[in-house]
């Protein structure tokens, strides 16, 4: 009983450190908060208002009825400009896609002649660039295939294909990546309050001071791993519902109690790698490079920015023993696909296991670096 006491009055000093230290508390509410919402609304790869522009030289139906078929909030209205006016609209950069009909193409699609459209895009921003030439591409068909609809060269499809999009009908990035930027933020965020915080003690004489006391070196890491994990905890919570849920209108389709829960295993984790960070580090300057090394494949390699299976087979068996792995996957089922524990269990099993480990061993660690200062 008496240890857990220890632990509980060491975290209350914690947390009255972290409250003196204005730098730490700006940077949590930025970085949960400010930080959240613009990883959410600026990094953007759907096609949004893209500007368009024109050349109709057949001025037929076919051709006003493509012109009519691009709209918000994929593209703008599209505007008329002749030939050539494209070269120089492209150098200015007012276009990203620029069409040109050919004469006579409704006579040549009638004829069955397979006339063709240029477009002409300006790729600056490669995977808009790349997405707006398939929607381009499957725009001009289908009113192609509509107009034909009334002629003896309508198509004649074996197959409808019909495509239905689960989870996030609008494929909205901002949906996405408000979570993932929650998720990196949890991550960074516990490593350096953990870390800093045994670093600013070592420089500040604290730790000496706690080497005379009645104390072991498993009281004073389990009290910055509760004090610091629940101040990211609360943090997690705030930027989840006033800034993902309120400001972003971002649906949370599974349990937000479930999710928690699934954060609090994996902060057990990340403040063990601060407290594990710290220990190697003799200084600040330390501690920022070799977070610097560990937080950028942390998140990489976590499947929140791209997807585990595009990584090669090898570091796909690496990745199994990351918690930010397991993390990311139990997170990405309970907020987008309303997963219950009977699904995401085995995750919730591997970041316990793999948090429990580590932890043990930046305790050891710990111990070490106790033992030799004593």
């Amino acid at each position: 009983m008496e240890r857990w006491q220890n632990i509980f009055w060491l975290g209350i000093k914690e947390l009255r450190s972290l409250q003196r230290d204005p730098v730490i508390v700006i940077l949590l509410l930025y970085s949960f908060t400010f930080s959240v919402y613009s990883m959410a609304t600026g990094i953007s790869s759907e096609v949004h208002h893209a500007s368009i522009a024109l050349v109709d030289e057949d001025r037929s139906a076919l051709s006003r009825q493509i012109a009519h078929a691009f709209y918000a909030p994929f593209f703008r209205e599209p505007l008329l400009i002749s030939a050539d006016a494209i070269d120089s609209s492209m150098d200015q950069g007012r276009f990203m896609f620029v069409l040109n009909i050919p004469p006579r193409f409704e006579a040549d699609v009638i004829a069955d002649r397979q006339p063709e459209i240029q477009v002409n895009i300006d790729a600056t921003a490669v995977i808009q660039a790349s997405i707006g030439a398939s929607y381009i591409r499957n725009i001009i068909s289908d009113e192609i295939a509509r107009f034909l609809q009334g002629t003896n060269n309508g198509p004649r499809r074996a197959v409808e294909l019909v495509t239905r999009t689960a989870f996030n009908p609008n494929r909205t990035g901002t949906w996405f990546h408000s979570i993932v930027a929650i998720i990196n933020q949890v991550t960074m965020l516990a490593i350096v309050l953990t870390g800093a915080a045994l670093i600013r003690e070592r420089e500040h004489g604290t730790i000496e001071h706690l080497l005379v006391m009645p104390l072991t070196s498993f009281e004073i890491a389990m009290a910055k791993v509760w004090a610091n994990g629940l101040v990211i905890l609360l943090a997690t919570v705030v930027s989840l519902l006033f800034v993902v849920k309120g400001i972003l209108s971002v649906p949370i389709a599974g349990s937000t109690m479930l999710f928690l829960i699934c954060t609090t295993l994996y902060l057990f984790f990340a403040t063990a790698l601060g407290i594990f960070l710290g220990t190697l580090a003799r200084s600040m300057a330390q501690f920022a490079l070799l977070i610097i090394l560990v937080i950028l494949p942390l998140n990489l390699l976590s499947g929140g920015s791209t997807p585990v299976e595009s990584q090669p087979d090898w570091l796909q068996t690496i990745t199994l023993f990351l918690p930010s792995r397991h993390f990311v996957s139990a997170a990405q089922s309970i907020i987008y696909r309303g997963a219950g524990f009977d699904i995401v269990w085995p995750e919730f099993v591997a970041v316990t296991g793999l948090g429990f480990i580590f932890f043990l061993f930046s305790l050891a660690l710990f111990r070490r670096s106790i033992a030799v200062s004593k």
